[in-house]
């Protein structure tokens, strides 16, 4: 049985939802970078073909949410802040 508190405490608080959007931009900006380096291309020889190239983007991006969470590049909490300031202005 849930008491009150409990859902309270489910709840994310603005700040969290804040910073989880910008892990989102962040993790998104990553996958994009990681595809124009290469990661993910089928090999020109003994490539998974088809398949392969359909997965890719789930690597990618699974990738770069693994970056987010060791700390990125910094990108997600430049813009929680500018989130945060732009929300508290409000």
């Amino acid at each position: 049985m849930n008491t009150p508190n409990a859902d309270i405490a489910a709840r994310p608080t603005p700040d969290a939802a804040l910073r989880d959007a910008a892990q989102k931009l962040e993790a998104g900006f990553l996958a994009e970078m990681l595809k124009s380096a290469g990661l993910g291309e089928t090999p020109e020889t003994h490539g998974g073909g088809a398949g392969e190239d359909q997965f890719a983007s789930f690597l990618r991006h699974a990738q770069a949410e693994e970056m987010v969470k060791a700390g990125g590049i910094g990108l997600s909490e430049a813009l929680f802040h500018a989130l945060k300031e732009d929300d508290d202005a409000r």
